[in-house]
């Protein structure tokens, strides 16, 4: 493996880190915490949506976000030879 690849291989490993870690904080906080007066307006499950997001939907969304991740690194193993 050349180290150009690597290089390339670890700024893109990178880049999908912080996109997901950016969507985990938008979720958790500013939904959870900033946005919380504005989503109680709306309920789910019959409890108020920002409430939920604080409690609960900011766990799910790392779980589904880790998930992603896998995949995304699968895809980009693969597409720079690490799959082996």
């Amino acid at each position: 493996m050349t180290e150009s690849k690597s290089k390339a291989y670890w700024k893109e490993n990178i880049r999908y880190l912080y996109i997901l870690l950016a969507v985990w904080f938008l979720v958790s906080f500013v939904a959870g915490i900033m946005l919380k007066d504005v989503l109680n307006d709306f309920k789910l499950g019959g409890f108020k949506l920002g409430f939920w997001f604080a409690q609960q939907g900011s766990m799910y969304v790392f779980v589904v976000l880790i998930f992603i991740y896998v995949r995304l690194m699968n895809k980009l193993d693969k597409k720079y030879g690490y799959d082996k």
